[in-house]
């Protein structure tokens, strides 16, 4: 199974694209690196780049990057809003898809002993990939920055991880780890007060605010009985937060690192700021996104402004990302493009999608063409979503309904559940397609060999085996569809009960269809225990499904009553 990194190198340097282009270009030198983003500041001058790819691909990327950065950006000269420490201040590794953070941390650990034996450069651990853990925090390592740090390293406690003990006075020091995902956000307030912006950041970020004697900020720290700093904690978990002016807008802004969005999500992040700000009179006018979301972090935040509008939350992905975007001002620096800011959509290849992503016209034309894909199997699972779209949409016209106002989580509810069933039916359209090009390539391979054949032999019926899960699944997730069409039939708003008869149609039409699919594959398949099994299951569906299509039909036909 592949094995993907994500790594998200911070350079520093946010003013010359060209120098960026340079560095970036390195990285994509590599085989197997994909470049997902690259978002430069002005004002912090600093940019976060991130691509993703197999774990030896990225680190070797990831050294060519340093390598560049190093020759390119002069830290001497070095002026930005943001804390940094070197060229390439930070370079965390990520895990994305069938790797672990703690096998990310060996691989983190690699690169930085290459980056500080080849490069001779000064190289921290940070996160999971230290094993000292009163060394891990990246704002513990990096404090002091590039000017504090000709001191610092001479320290014995700061001694590198890699690389010699001596300060680099051009590329700085390179700080190197493996961590979770983390979403870095920008509040934007409507004030140029950094003194009253970091107040805020106190009020919010997990460290809280470190306890004065007087001026909150100027006073003398007061001290525990151990003699650490005393603090008052902020109300966020998981979240890294610091208060600053972005001459680039004429603004303050809260600049978050939210290193854990399960404990604490990109909404919750954004209302507390909006509720500490008001106390202090200030107005939260927006936000900004630097690099990626998980498209559950959007999603989660669409459901959450609807839920406080007591709106639906059953509806499209597309407009759950639109109402997250609104609602925090995601859009008020700069356009947002969920394509080019969101992990999965950023990763998904557009030739898995080719047929969801065709207009009606197209997809017919292409259907009615000589190449026998889309067939059958591919139109059962799109008719399938098309009969828990009407019923979804039942759901929220009940939800939204004048008088049933005490009813629209119970309908939001069943809407939710009406647009993961079309969601997944939607993706079985290319799945049943692509299902059948598996069986053509695998019949066009070679067969010279006795070798040869039986690989062949085994690769078709893999194939074909695949070919009959599909339209199975098709089956499975139609079926379970008449469950929400004919409660959209009783209990959904009366003026629609036509459509969920439409649905019912549908769903039964999707099962008799993919049935067809099931079993004319079926008949090439070897393993006759899975075929016996799988008919046995798909006649019990069909026939309940019937059932089931009989009874919605005589509701509906009831209540339309003419």
């Amino acid at each position: 199974m592949e094995q993907l990194i994500e790594c998200v190198p911070n350079f520093s340097e946010g003013l010359d694209l060209s120098i960026i282009k340079q560095i970036t270009d390195e990285c994509e030198k590599v085989e197997g690196i994909k470049l997902l983003n690259v978002d430069p500041g002005k004002t912090t001058n600093r940019t976060v780049v991130t691509f993703v790819g197999n774990p030896q691909a990225v680190i070797d990327a990831a050294f060519n990057a340093i390598k560049k950065a190093g020759e390119l950006i002069d830290m001497s000269k070095h002026k930005g809003e943001h804390p940094r420490m070197g060229a390439t201040d930070v370079c965390p590794l990520i895990p994305i898809k069938n790797i672990s953070l703690e096998q990310t941390a060996i691989y983190a650990q690699k690169l930085a002993k290459r980056v500080g034996e080849e490069l001779n450069l000064p190289v921290y651990l940070y996160e999971e990939a230290q094993t000292n853990k009163k060394r891990s925090n990246l704002s513990e390592i990096r404090a002091g920055e590039y000017e504090g740090y000709f001191k610092k390293i001479l320290l014995p406690e700061w001694k590198p991880d890699f690389g010699p003990q001596i300060f680099d006075q051009k590329r700085g020091a390179t700080v190197i780890g493996a961590r979770d995902f983390l979403v870095a956000y920008n509040i934007n307030l409507n004030t140029t007060s950094t003194r009253r912006a970091n107040s805020i950041a106190f009020d919010v970020r997990e460290a809280g605010r470190v306890l004065r004697d007087g001026d909150p900020i100027t006073g003398k720290i007061i001290l525990n009985a151990d003699g650490s700093p005393k603090s008052i904690p902020g109300s966020l978990k998981s979240v890294k937060a610091i208060g600053w002016y972005i001459q680039e807008y004429g603004v303050c802004q809260i600049s978050m690192n939210l290193t854990n969005i399960n404990i604490t999500p990109i909404h919750i992040a954004f209302d507390e700021v909006v509720k500490k700000a008001s106390d202090r009179g200030i107005r939260v006018t927006g936000s900004e996104l630097i690099g990626l979301i998980p498209l559950k972090g959007m999603l989660d935040a669409g459901k959450y402004f609807l839920n406080k509008q007591k709106r639906s939350v059953g509806v499209s992905e597309s407009e759950l990302i639109k109402i997250a975007v609104k609602s925090m001002g995601l859009d008020e620096l700069a356009p947002f493009n969920p394509e080019e800011r969101i992990i999965e959509y950023v990763l998904q290849n557009t030739a898995d999608s080719k047929l969801i992503n065709m207009n009606l016209a197209t997809f017919a034309n292409e259907t009615a063409s000589e190449s026998p894909a889309p067939g059958g199997g591919s139109i059962s699972a799109y008719v399938g979503s098309l009969g828990v779209s009407l019923a979804t949409m039942v759901a929220n016209l009940s939800s939204h309904k004048k008088g049933w106002d005490d009813r629209w989580q119970e309908f939001s509810l069943l809407a939710e559940k009406g647009q993961s069933l079309k969601d997944q039916l939607i993706n079985l359209v290319d799945a049943d397609t692509k299902a059948f090009n598996d069986i053509m390539s695998a019949f066009n391979l070679p067969k010279s060999t006795d070798e040869e054949k039986k690989k062949r032999m085994q690769c078709i019926q893999e194939a074909t085996k695949y070919a009959i899960e599909v339209p199975f699944k098709v089956m499975q997730l139609s079926f379970e569809s008449m469950d929400l069409i004919k409660t959209m039939a009783i209990e959904g708003n009366s003026n629609s009960v036509s459509d969920a008869g439409v649905g019912a149609l549908c769903a039964r039409s999707a099962v008799i269809g993919a049935f067809m699919n099931v079993r004319i594959n079926a008949s090439n398949l070897n393993d006759k225990k899975f075929v016996n099994e799988i008919i046995s299951k798909g006649k019990l569906i069909e026939k309940q499904t019937i059932a089931l299509e009989t009874e919605i039909l005589n509701i509906v036909n009831e209540k339309i009553g003419i």
